[in-house]
């Protein structure tokens, strides 16, 4: 098992700062900074869902001000391998090309909202989840439920 040293922590003034360890380099390097935590968790989840998509994982840690100095705190997200997805099948009407690039639309959709939710590491029976709504329904139900999801994190 590959050790990981400590993040260290982020020069200059305590902000939001999400830290990435590339193991190929074996070091820490700044990945998203904000003056607020939102925009850093959304970044940190994007990024999850990239290494996830490629087959790769990797290590964050999150750097935020407390009390006026730095503060690590936990990280909501446990990158690891992608699931398995399987491949959606095209209804009768619709080609399939314009098929399986509605159905991408409606999951990115889906995961966005989720994201503005609050929302970003999913376990495999959450991703499962999400494709079953986006093969059920249709554009206009899954933008409203993707707009649920986005009004609920803002509060």
């Amino acid at each position: 098992m590959e050790t990981r040293p400590e993040s260290p922590r982020p020069q200059g003034a305590p902000r939001w700062v999400a830290m990435y360890y590339q193991p190929a380099a074996q070091t820490w390097r700044a990945a998203a900074e904000s003056p607020h935590r939102s925009p850093v968790l959304h970044a940190l989840g994007e990024m999850t869902q990239t290494l996830r998509a490629r087959g790769d994982e990797g290590t964050f840690a999150l750097w935020g001000p407390r009390d006026g100095d730095w503060h690590r705190f936990d990280t909501p997200l446990k990158p690891g391998p992608a699931a398995s997805r399987p491949a959606p099948e095209a209804s009768a009407s619709e080609p399939a090309p314009l098929a399986e690039r509605m159905t991408g639309r409606r999951h990115q959709v889906l995961m966005s909202g989720l994201g503005k939710a609050g929302l970003y590491d999913l376990s495999p029976e959450d991703d499962a989840t999400v494709q079953a709504l986006v093969e059920r329904l249709d554009e206009a139900a899954v933008r409203r439920v993707a707009h649920w999801l986005a009004t609920a994190g803002t509060r």
